[in-house]
């Protein structure tokens, strides 16, 4: 029972750190190693077993902002609290890939195992690599659809020359680690989004929170004739149908206004139909609503219905 721990997004000029925590149990999953070294299609294929059959795993994010305001090395250790948090099963040793303990100042510090190269070495350690590298990698992709022509669903952040390019065109955007050398000089804002472009980037940030939190993302924008679930997420054997809300400023009468009693029988009919389509009778679940504000999005609220 080791609990393996990764970091993914150290070094992007965009995006948030990821750190992934792993016990795997019993479980022995075939074809594990550095996420690195795996193609895109096996990584996914690997993150659902691992998902699967791991006995917990934890994902820990720092936003860039975060990043910005705390520095790396904090950001870092905060990630991998985060991650360990999530993790809800007895081990009996923690390993870190590298040679940083990020738990130095926490209770757990002194059960820490620093190994170079844990991730081709440890499976768990191989796994949190892995959980850590999709959910960021996914998280970039849908970046690329609110802010076209950065290319986040290629370099996923880094400091390619396309990315370079795209910040000498566009600006920078929320994602844009402005602590990092490279970027201090870029002071051009971004182009104003619309407000679609707005409503999916808030979303995206509340499922980044909900995974934060330990909820695990099941299903994104559900479109049913009924109406639309924004996030499906699953957390101790609850599923939670969960609406996003998005106000651009505090003056406008807050998101979790919105839920009025209509609202709140569609989003009941829209759970039910949900359930019936996945054949998930007998489930525990939970209507909810995540309210959002400002740019970049933040949520100032997360309220479960009756």
């Amino acid at each position: 029972m080791i609990l393996g721990i990764d970091e993914v997004g150290r070094g992007p000029w965009a995006g948030p750190l990821v750190i992934g925590a792993v016990v795997l149990g019993d479980d022995s999953i075939a074809g594990l190693t550095d996420s690195k070294k795996l193609s895109s299609k096996r990584r996914m294929a690997l993150d659902t077993e691992i998902r699967e059959k791991a006995a917990s795993f934890g994902l820990g994010w720092v936003t860039s902002q975060e990043l910005d305001e705390i520095g790396l090395s904090a950001a870092l250790r905060l990630a991998t609290v985060r991650a360990v948090e999530q993790i809800n099963t007895p081990y009996h040793e923690i390993i870190i890939d590298g040679t940083i303990n990020f738990l130095s100042e926490t209770s757990k510090g002194k059960y820490v195992t620093t190994l170079a190269k844990a991730d081709l070495l440890i499976p768990s350690v191989s796994a949190a690599s892995i959980i850590a590298k999709v959910a960021r990698d996914t998280y970039m992709a849908e970046q690329g659809l609110i802010y076209p022509g950065y290319g986040f669903e290629n370099h996923v952040g880094y400091g390619t020359a396309a990315h370079r390019a795209a910040i000498d065109s566009l600006g920078i955007t929320p994602l844009h680690r402005l602590s990092f050398a490279p970027l201090k000089s870029y002071a051009k804002p971004a182009p104003a989004k619309s407000t679609t472009a707005l409503g999916a980037e808030a979303e995206s940030s509340a499922a980044l929170w909900l995974e934060s939190q330990g909820y695990t993302i099941i299903e994104r924008n559900w479109k049913i004739k009924a109406g639309e679930i924004d996030i499906v997420a699953k957390k101790d054997g609850t599923y939670y149908f969960v609406e996003v809300k998005y106000r651009s400023g505090s003056g406008q009468g807050g998101g979790i206004a919105a839920i009025t009693p209509t609202k709140l029988r569609a989003m009941t009919k829209a759970a039910d139909l949900y359930v019936q389509a996945k054949k998930l009778g007998g489930l525990e679940r939970q209507l909810a609503v995540i309210e959002m504000t400002n740019q970049p999005p933040m949520v100032t609220q997360f309220l479960l219905l009756e």
